[in-house]
């Protein structure tokens, strides 16, 4: 049981400081842990209820954190806006990348990594077009092309938190942080 309150607890953590990283000001945008907690999430934890929560609650969390400061007038970016259900559907889905994941090693895990925000450019700029989100007489490429900067930002931060995420797990899984007792 001790095992399992250290685990939740770590994981409530790691979904604070996720939430509060992706409100960090100035951070490059699409930058963020979200992507590599869902494929994390997917591939390691067993309840599946659970896996698909992780990432979302950390969006939940680092949303609603947007929207205090933008009513505060400390940031110009909403926490929650009309379409944001779709957003979080897609974001829970991601996790499905890392279900895909049976037996874990370092190249499923970059290659989910890199469909992971691949997927989620792709639907993601699709449904924006589909709905009008500026895009009403322009072309699904403009909507795609509009979002490069941010896609590119996403595949970099996707692979950087997952190395981080799994790295930090096999180490205490193969508990090598824990120096073995020497004997003179």
């Amino acid at each position: 049981m001790k095992e399992n309150k250290s685990v939740l607890l770590a994981f409530g953590l790691l979904i604070l400081a996720a939430s509060l990283y992706r409100v960090w000001p100035d951070r490059p945008f699409g930058f963020a842990p979200q992507w590599a907690m869902a494929v994390f999430g997917g591939a390691v934890i067993k309840d599946r209820r659970l896996a698909f929560l992780f990432p979302l609650l950390s969006m939940f969390v680092s949303d609603t954190l947007y929207q205090l400061l933008f009513q505060n007038g400390a940031s110009q970016i909403w926490g929650f806006y009309e379409g944001q259900l779709s957003n979080y559907i897609l974001f829970g889905l991601l996790t499905v990348f890392g279900l895909m994941i049976r037996k874990i090693n370092w190249i499923k895990i970059i290659a989910a990594s890199l469909a992971a925000p691949s997927a989620y450019f792709l639907i993601s700029n699709f449904l924006v077009w589909m709905s009008g989100g500026g895009y009403h007489r322009a072309t699904l490429m403009q909507a795609y092309v509009d979002g490069v900067p941010f896609y590119q930002m996403s595949l970099i931060a996707t692979v950087i938190f997952s190395i981080v995420l799994f790295g930090v797990y096999f180490l205490i899984k193969n508990k090598s942080l824990v120096p073995k007792p020497q004997f003179v």
